[in-house]
């Protein structure tokens, strides 16, 4: 009989529009590979548009808040329905950037000191020494992040606005120069690192993210052998920590410079990597000798409840 798939995208996040996009994508290579599928946008009424429908799996394609963070998994869980990527509890601990980061050290993960803060004493005064960067402890692809350079006088005013929609918490982290490396786990192996560079240079936003063009992949990343084999242990580690099922991408700077320290730093692990045409899982499977198709028949072979 041929296995019905729901996929969850949109959703209610500040990533909705990369998630419609991501779910697109997902859904027509599901259908490529003979599967039913039936696409849902994730709103407050998702529990009744799957009871409603009843599918044999769940393809979770959203992004952020209520899908990356344990809310949809749970409901998931209640009702049932085999499910891709991380369960309840690696899910919300992911998302939640500080907690995440301490798990990570424990476990022997480098990450970048910092500091939890309100986003009003963020504003108030400079929490750390200049260059540092603040980011909401609980969003994703980069959306409300301020890098603050040695060369501003003033905190980051624009964190104090009445209508600053990415929450109260900020996490505050040095800033760390160098490449931007990113790598995947795909069935409780790491996959391949790419060096991610933006296009227009400096900081790899939100737009150098999901733009086409926006930024180069070198895959394979063009960095010492054990350089590269660090990174594959250290996302390994990370998933493993943080407790992540399925797939899942972690992102690193790397400080080459002849005077900077040579440090690797994991900046975050996504329970819920993009699956848009310029994203980076579909690339590292590829890499891997995956197809798309390839890519999200095995996502869904690979769902399951208690995760």
């Amino acid at each position: 009989m041929t296995k019905h798939v729901a996929v969850l995208m949109g959703g209610l996040s500040a990533e909705r529009e990369v998630s419609l996009r991501s779910g697109a994508a997902c859904a027509a290579a599901l259908e490529g590979e003979g599967y039913r599928v039936t696409r849902i946008d994730a709103g407050r009424d998702v529990a009744a548009a799957l009871a409603a429908i009843k599918p044999d799996v769940a393809f979770n394609a959203l992004h952020g808040r209520f899908g990356e963070d344990g809310v949809v998994q749970g409901i998931l869980e209640m009702q049932g329905i085999p499910y891709t990527h991380s369960g309840v509890l690696a899910s919300s601990l992911a998302m939640q950037k500080d907690r995440a980061k301490a798990v990570m050290a424990a476990a022997g993960v480098p990450v970048a000191e910092g500091v939890t803060v309100s986003r009003f004493e963020a504003a108030k005064a400079h929490v750390m020494p200049a260059p540092y960067v603040v980011k909401p402890v609980s969003e994703g692809s980069s959306v409300g992040v301020v890098i603050v350079r040695e060369d501003r006088s003033h905190p980051p005013q624009e964190l104090a606005r009445e209508d600053w929609p990415y929450g109260d918490m900020m996490l505050v982290e040095r800033y760390i120069p160098g490449r931007e490396l990113t790598c995947a786990v795909m069935d409780d192996r790491a996959l391949g690192v790419i060096d991610i560079r933006p296009a227009a240079g400096g900081f790899y936003d939100f737009e150098s993210k999901y733009a086409k063009g926006g930024s180069v992949h070198v895959l394979p990343a063009e960095i010492k052998p054990n350089i590269y084999h660090l990174v594959q242990q250290f996302t390994l580690t990370a998933h493993r920590a943080l407790g992540c099922r399925g797939v899942s991408r972690a992102d690193f700077r790397f400080d080459e410079k002849p005077d900077g320290s040579g440090e690797i730093v994991c900046l975050e692990v996504n329970t819920q990597p993009g699956m848009t045409e310029t994203s980076l899982v579909p690339e590292l499977a590829a890499h891997a000798g995956l197809s798309f198709g390839e890519l999200v028949r095995w996502m869904v072979e690979d769902a399951s409840c208690d995760r």
